[in-house]
Parts: C-alpha cells; structure tokens; sequence
C-alpha cells in the first residue's frame, strides 16, 4: 500500500484524513460510523443524530445496530485464513455472531472470492438478511483443503441507532444547496473515504464565507441515511434547490457528472459549463435509478435536482478495484484530489453568484409568461375576513410595516382591491410596488383561499 508524503496543499490535507480514517471498520450502523463523524468534527462543527432501531422511514425500517469485534476462520492446521483484524474486508458487514467447527463443504458456501481478480478480497454485505460471511482472495481459496475448520464472528446485532452527521452554513437564504457523502464503508479508499474527506474540507472552506443560499452538508450511511434524512425532514425538502452527491472523487480518472432526472436543470448547467471552463477531461451521463443517493434525492416524491460528479473513465463506477481490497492509497492521487476539490468548490461558487441571476430569470419568465394574468375578486363588497382564514395576524396594534408575518399582508390588500378585471399582477406589482414574486405568491394563497379566481 502506497502511503503519500502529504504536502500543504488541499490534496495532501483530505490524504491526512483518509488515512486516520481508513483503518475503521463502518457499516450503516454501529461505532465505527460514531468514530468516524468523531474524528470529522474536529474539522467541522458537525450536529449528530441518533435515530432508534423500529423507527419507520417512508417503506424503510431502521435495522438492528451492529458492531464487531473479532472475526477469524482457522483451518485444520490452526492457522488463520481470514482474518478481521488484518484486514475489515474478510468480514461480510452485518454477519450474525457465530463459533462452530464446522466442514469445508459448509464453509466454502459462506466464502466470497472475485475469481477475475484472484488476488483481491472482495467487499460484501449481508444488511437485511440474518446470515455470515467471508471473503478472501481466490487464490487463497483455492489452497483450503477438506477438513474441519474454526469460524469464529464476535459480533453484536442488537437494539440500537442508526448514526448521521449534518452541517447547516446558514445563508441569506432559507434555500438550500446540499452536498451530502456516505459514511458506511470499511477501509476503502476512494469509494467513498475520498467523498468523505472532500465534503468535510469544502464544508470547512465555505463556512468561511457569506452565502446568498444556506449549504448543508450530509454525513450519512448509503441509501438507509438518505432515506432516514429525507423522511425525518420533509418540511425541508421544498427548500434544496440543488444538490451533490460526492462518491469516487480520488483516482486521476477523468470527471463524470450523472445529470439530474431532469436533465436540463439549472444545476445540470452550471456543472457542464464549470468542467468545459475547467479544462479538464470530462464525460456527461443522463441520470438513471441505481448508483449511490441521488437515486433516492430523485426518486418521484422527493424530485430533487441533484446530479453527482465522480471520477471514472468507464460507465457508473466501473473501475477495477470497485468494492475489493484494491480500493486503497495505491490508486488514490494526491493532484486528482485537489483537482476535485477545486471543481467542486467552484461548481458551489458558482450555484452562489448566480442565485440572483437566477432568480431575476424566473421573475421575468414569469413576466412574460403571465404578464396578462388577471384575477378576480370573489367577494368585492368591502374586504375579506382575512383572520379567519388564517391570513392576517390575529393581534392588532402593531403597525402593517413592522408585522413579518407570511408573505407580505399589504400584498393581500393591494391584490384585493385591484383584482377587478382590469389589472394584471405585474400592473398590481408596479402600482404597489411590491415585489411581482411576493404579489405571485400572495395570490395563488388568496386562490388557495378561494377569494380570488384566474380570468
């Protein structure tokens, strides 16, 4: 294994990670995932949650936590063949506790080997089925003989919590941009401790500055956490304008961005136009429902625009020491991390400069769009009770200027008495003016409300 000499530049910064991280055993539950966000939070202010086992999440289910100890197989000779604590990949994560003497026939149905790379320990998991396991290389394999072997797993499946860090920048804006990497991985190094390390520096870098979007950051196990956050935060899930899943980022691959399911988004835009200016070789892919959490960030109750750059020079991931004992500091660059990290940050950047733009684009499409859109007052004689259909504040006495209730209640008011047939929301927009967006929002509530009606 490869171990770099870490200079002072970004690269060699997330290296330093990765590699006090590398040697911890994680899964989607358990203290391997608690060390893990330890160690993060002394580079960023990271707020911690427990969510207990039992605790339903949309169709999922929080599983029983797990945590290891030991695990070993002895052959006949009493000599270790796969050993937990050389290596964390030779156990199947989540294998159930075991100690029997049991014969090669059955043993060889619990071993796992890449024949295709026969030097190499694949990685498996066994989450949502109570079973065990063990991997190895084949050409290891392919010395055991017949006999009587020790297997021994000192594990724990057990009522517990499931563990998920989050780091909220607040900005200007209650909109958000969330960048979030998974945290479930034993020790492999570029899927995903690379993520992990470039999104607890880009975090640590940009809380420095003022942002017109708030940016949170999500340490979270994969698929499991995804859903665990989204279903504990559905109030939320109108504010992420965009969204990054940061996987794979440390080998000199070159760039790949999964799109978003819309594909055309303004995100999708930025993305492209930071790796074309970045000079960088890159590839664009269309989004499809497998690969790591935008799937879940997409999926069609949530429909998030959230695309994922990573590194690969084939399809999603397809390198050759995906998910084995390959994965390790040998093919990570110190040069492509920091590469990555500049992408990424300016990616970021760029999302921050341009909201305004942004939004001016929306506000005048809206202009053209619907620069005639009328509406009508359904009760013209005198104003609506706007108390009683919870549109106005219920306390009197202070001024209209200084209550900050919903949306803006003058608006209410000026939409009201204009909405006559004659006006339009953008001549209601200049007459009073009022912002067009808080006058638009102001009547689709008023619409809600049924005190108004489109002609």
């Amino acid at each position: 294994m490869k171990i770099h000499d870490k200079s002072h530049n970004m690269g060699g910064i997330m290296l330093k990670l990765m590699e006090d991280l590398y040697p911890i055993c994680r899964s989607i539950t358990g203290n391997g995932v608690r060390k893990t966000l330890q160690i993060i939070s002394k580079e960023i202010p990271l707020e911690i949650h427990e969510i207990p086992t039992g605790t339903k999440m949309f169709d999922w289910e929080i599983p029983k936590e797990w945590n290891v100890n030991n695990a070993y197989i002895k052959n006949p000779n009493g000599e270790k063949i796969a050993d937990f604590q050389k290596s964390n990949l030779h156990l199947v994560s989540y294998s159930i506790p075991i100690k029997k003497k049991i014969p090669f026939d059955e043993l060889k149905q619990h071993i796992h080997t890449l024949p295709k790379k026969p030097d190499l320990i694949p990685y498996h998991t066994s989450y949502y089925d109570k079973n065990w396991g063990f991997c190895m290389s084949h050409n290891e394999f392919e010395k055991l003989n017949d006999g009587e072997y020790d297997v021994f797993i000192d594990s724990k499946l057990e009522e517990g919590t499931l563990t998920y860090g989050e780091f909220l920048i607040k900005g200007r804006s209650e909109e958000e941009i969330i960048i979030t990497c998974y945290i479930c991985h034993p020790s492999l190094c570029n899927d995903n401790l690379s993520g992990v390390s470039l999104v607890t520096f880009l975090a640590k870098k940009i809380q420095k500055l003022q942002n017109f979007y708030s940016i949170r950051f999500l340490f979270v196990p994969e698929t499991i956490g995804a859903i665990t956050w989204l279903a504990s935060n559905e109030k939320k899930i109108s504010r992420i304008k965009y969204g990054l899943v940061v996987t794979c980022v440390g080998t000199p691959s070159k760039f790949t961005y999964k799109k978003t399911k819309k594909g055309n988004s303004f995100l999708d835009n930025a993305v492209i136009g930071v790796l074309k200016k970045s000079n960088v070789d890159f590839q664009i892919v269309d989004f499809f429902p497998y690969g790591s959490d935008e799937r879940q960030f997409c999926s069609p109750g949530i429909d998030l625009n959230v695309g994922s750059i990573y590194r690969s020079d084939n399809k999603y991931l397809e390198y050759p020491e995906y998910h084995n004992s390959g994965d390790n500091f040998s093919i990570i660059s110190e040069k492509a991390l920091d590469e990555t990290f500049s992408i990424y940050y300016k990616i970021i950047m760029d999302l921050v400069k341009n909201s305004y733009k942004e939004k001016e684009r929306d506000i005048e499409s809206f202009k053209i769009k619907d620069k005639n859109l009328m509406y009508l007052n359904l009760f013209p004689k005198c104003e609506p009770q706007l108390s009683k259909r919870g549109l106005y504040r219920t306390i009197g006495g202070t001024t209209i200027e200084s209550d900050k209730e919903i949306f803006n209640q003058l608006a209410y008011l000026w939409i009201l008495n204009y909405s006559d047939g004659k006006y339009s929301l953008k001549d209601i927009a200049d007459i009073s003016k009022i912002d067009l967006e808080v006058i638009r929002k102001s009547a689709i509530l008023l619409e809600n409300k049924k005190l108004l009606k489109k002609i």
